[in-house]
């Protein structure tokens, strides 16, 4: 299985680095969005949500919510950020109130018409905030810079996945959350933290970022890597409601769309957040 996994991460990462360093920030958020759409189709099943047709007008419903605000962000003066900055802090307040529903296993569980909607509702807050606080990184800024910036948030994310999963598996003897994620340990969140930070550090170095900023680039890492954690950990959740291992079978040693999109949904609203309010 890590070979497997390992050769599709050489055959995605180049793919995905290439793009975000050199697409025009417009055809990255198409592009995002295709992905990100992938995984809200993934979600619609762990919500229980099996009909076609059904999950193909609340695919269409999300997309033109996604739409709607780039339209609303445009002006006769060119494109402001300001409405995905805004749908961005939504979501790290999203994200904190999820930390109350990994508290209580059991919430939403049942998998009737009120636990669905709810778990539909859960997907655009999780998946729409996220699209837009990768848009703000990506299109905030100068280009060169704001690309790199972008680049620097996801590999903090994909160090810490990979930090987690080499220390857990060496070192892991603590659960974490045994009850959402019997594999995760508190020695693999540890090791995801230290990966997630020096990558952090490192990318702010490639994205510009001053020595007399790294500190704070540092802090926007571990806020970034935990913030991840959180993610996985609610995907985590909703499968063991659903009673599956995986969102799919798409990606040979990943699983689906929304395993490779789990930490990152939470973790770039965070980063964005805190880049804007950390100054760097």
């Amino acid at each position: 299985m890590t070979r497997t996994r390992l050769l599709a991460a050489l055959v995605m990462a180049p793919l995905a680095i290439a793009a975000i360093l050199f697409l025009p920030t417009p055809w990255f958020m198409a592009l995002a969005a295709v992905v990100f759409l992938a995984g809200l189709w993934e979600w619609f099943d762990l919500a229980d949500v099996r009909d076609s047709l059904a999950r193909s007008v609340l695919l269409a419903a999300n997309l033109t919510l996604m739409v709607a605000m780039v339209w609303a962000s445009r002006s006769a003066s060119g494109f402001s950020y300001v409405l995905l900055q805004l749908v961005s802090i939504v979501g790290v307040a999203w994200w904190l109130l999820v930390l109350l529903w990994l508290r209580n296993f059991n919430f939403a569980s049942d998998h009737d018409t009120h636990a669905r909607a709810i778990k539909l509702a859960a997907g655009t807050m999780s998946l729409v905030p996220a699209w837009c606080a990768l848009a703000w990184i990506h299109g905030g800024g100068d280009a060169a810079s704001s690309h790199r910036w972008l680049f620097a948030a996801l590999g903090i994310v994909w160090a810490a996945d990979s930090g987690a999963y080499f220390a857990g598996r060496k070192l892991g003897r603590r659960k974490l959350a045994p009850r959402i994620s019997p594999n995760k340990t508190i020695e693999g969140l540890i090791g995801g933290l230290v990966a997630g930070v020096v990558t952090g550090v490192a990318l702010g170095l490639f994205a510009g970022a001053s020595v007399a900023q790294l500190p704070w680039v540092a802090l926007a890492a571990a806020i970034a890597v935990l913030f991840s954690v959180v993610g996985d950990l609610f995907e985590s959740l909703l499968k063991r409601h659903a009673g599956v291992k995986d969102s799919s079978n798409l990606i040979p040693g990943h699983g689906g769309v929304l395993d490779r999109l789990d930490g990152v949904l939470a973790a770039l609203p965070a980063f964005a957040v805190a880049k804007a309010v950390l100054g760097f």
